[in-house]
């Protein structure tokens, strides 16, 4: 939450009922302004692999599977900044306004 915090898209309350809360403009901050506040962490769990560095073959798979993979994550970073905390509002309040009326009927 430090990361968030820093770039001023959190704040945290102290006492009951605190906790954090969103203080930015949910227009403006996007996915990928979240992963940057984050660190930009690892997005893919997969990684080449190196069990026998001097095999051809293997140097061979993981130089493709290297290049997928910067161009897979470039991909979703880019997608990431498409995505803004406005959007993803209104998503799940049109989602919870449907469950709500699923369960009052």
């Amino acid at each position: 939450m430090a990361g968030l915090r820093e770039q001023g898209y959190v704040q945290s309350e102290k006492g009951h009922g605190g906790g954090w809360t969103l203080v930015c403009d949910l227009s403006t901050v996007t996915l990928r302004d979240i992963y940057i506040a984050l660190g930009s962490p690892s997005l893919l769990a997969m990684e080449s692999r190196s069990e026998t560095p001097d095999c051809l073959v293997e140097q061979a798979v993981n130089a493709a599977l290297n290049k997928t993979f910067e161009e897979a994550e470039a991909l979703l970073i880019s997608r990431l900044g498409e995505v803004t905390l406005a959007m993803l509002s209104a998503d799940f309040h049109k989602r919870f306004r449907k469950a709500k009326k699923k369960m009052d009927d």
